[in-house]
């Protein structure tokens, strides 16, 4: 992809028994984060060997994309209040992309 970007690496560990209600919040926040104005891409996946772990990947126009994306309404609602309590943990890494010369 030419031009810059921010991407956004997210790893969960979910609770026993919490994943099919993880993935169903993350449908959720998917949808609600696609309509935000930074973002290029979000999507999320679940481990093959272990369901217990979900990949999330993000794309945002820079590092302010992203930050807006923290103060998004739905981000508290969903992330914050519904996702975070049913994980057993949670990494996050963050990329910056240079323009091609």
């Amino acid at each position: 992809m030419a031009g810059t970007f921010f991407q956004v690496v997210v790893r969960y560990t979910v609770k026993p028994g919490e994943a099919d209600a993880v993935l169903r919040l993350l449908g959720e926040m998917a949808a609600a984060t696609r309509s935000e104005e930074a973002n290029l891409a979000y999507d999320f996946v679940q481990g093959a060997a272990d369901p217990a772990q979900i990949v999330i990947l993000e794309r945002y126009n820079d590092a302010a994309g992203f930050a807006a994306h923290r103060a998004y309404e739905h981000f508290d609602r969903i992330g914050v209040a519904q996702i975070i309590p049913r994980l057993a943990g949670r990494a996050i890494q963050t990329f910056e992309n240079a323009a091609d010369s």
